[in-house]
């Protein structure tokens, strides 16, 4: 007897074509983008310049590819504190890569080209993913204190291994092979940076894997409620280890970005930006208890946060009130969705009697 009931359209669990409720927490969303575009372009005549646009979504980009992994772990009513830690390491193993590796017990360096260093890079994310997904998964360690701990680990060993100094020759060199990486990953496609161009196909390869797949479905369910997803078939475990493996995929992405961006290795390099990754995933409208949020939610939420404070810098604001702004925004986005959250139990309360 096949007692999965997690085909397209048969659980309240998968999202459905179209939510109301998520609907109007994304318009809820994009007024507050609106207000914020109107409100700093009435301030500097250079906000809605298209240099400036393109620099501020390009700001946006690098948080929405991490807040779009961010999102998955939500989803699953988790979080990955590590994710900044993990763009640093990341980062830090591209620079250390085109600078030369040393092989071990050989006495000769190594000079990879760029996409193998892309490779180990986004292997080196993926595997302190999974190592995340396996303490929380398998060893049923909280996500706060799993992610927290690897967190420190990661940026650890960023330090170790550049001596808590910045790789700045990544250059490469023509006659061993390793040139292009500066090149190719902070390249300008048609004029717009690369990382817009990742930024646009991770949204649409995600918004694919949430809503068109069977990873999707479970990810939903398990979210929602993940004992009875499991009785129901859904592979619990599996779902849980996968979404750390893409959230530390997503990271180690950025941090290749990033080290192309600032032609430089930094080990501090992503210190924070699990917060603002975070930040973004909770303005489009996530539940932090899982179960409920888009990919197109997130999206507008990143931009939320980077309008904001690429607007605050335009007009000359001091950053100890950026933080401030920035914190109430947090602020009120959770607050307004808890009320409206409440206003719907007594709503179903009063149905019920």
């Amino acid at each position: 007897m096949n007692l999965n009931p997690l085909k397209r359209g048969e659980s309240s669990a998968t999202p459905a074509k179209f939510d109301r409720r998520a609907f109007i927490v994304e318009i809820r969303a994009l007024i507050a983008l609106a207000i914020i575009v109107i409100f700093f372009s009435l301030l500097s005549d250079k906000f809605l310049q298209y240099s400036n646009l393109v620099l501020m979504t390009r700001h946006v980009a690098m948080n929405a590819i991490l807040a779009i992994g961010m999102l998955l772990v939500i989803l699953n009513g988790g979080i990955d504190l590590s994710v900044g830690s993990i763009v640093g390491l990341s980062g830090v193993v591209a620079g250390y890569l085109m600078q030369g590796a040393p092989v071990p017990f050989t006495g000769h360096v190594a000079y990879p080209n760029i996409w193998a260093v892309l490779v180990i890079s986004l292997i080196v994310g993926i595997f302190f993913g999974w190592l995340n997904g396996l303490l929380v998964a398998k060893l049923n360690i909280a996500p706060f204190i799993a992610t927290l701990g690897m967190l420190y680990v990661a940026r650890g060993f960023a330090k170790l291994i550049t001596n808590g100094e910045t790789f700045t020759k990544l250059a490469g060199e023509p006659t061993l092979g390793n040139t292009g990486f500066l090149t190719t990953f902070a390249a300008q496609p048609l004029g717009i940076p690369l990382p817009i161009w990742v930024m646009i196909a991770f949204a649409i390869v995600f918004s694919i894997i949430l809503n068109r797949t069977a990873f999707g479905r479970w990810l939903y369910a398990s979210g929602g409620n993940p004992r009875a997803a499991a009785l129901t078939g859904v592979p619990v475990t599996k779902v849980n280890i996968r979404i750390y493996v893409l959230s530390g995929f997503c990271a180690a992405a950025v941090g290749v970005l990033f080290t192309a961006d600032l032609h430089a290795a930094i080990p501090n390099m992503g210190e924070f930006s699990e917060l603002n990754a975070i930040a973004a995933v909770v303005i489009g409208g996530t539940a932090l208890s899982g179960g409920r949020g888009t990919v197109r939610g997130t999206l507008i939420g990143a931009f939320v946060i980077g309008f904001l404070v690429d607007g605050l810098v335009l007009i000359g604001v001091s950053v100890f009130w950026q933080e401030t702004i920035k914190g109430a925004v947090i602020i009120v986005a959770v607050a307004v969705e808890e009320i409206q959250r409440i206003l719907e139990r007594r709503q179903k309360l009063k149905s019920a009697s």
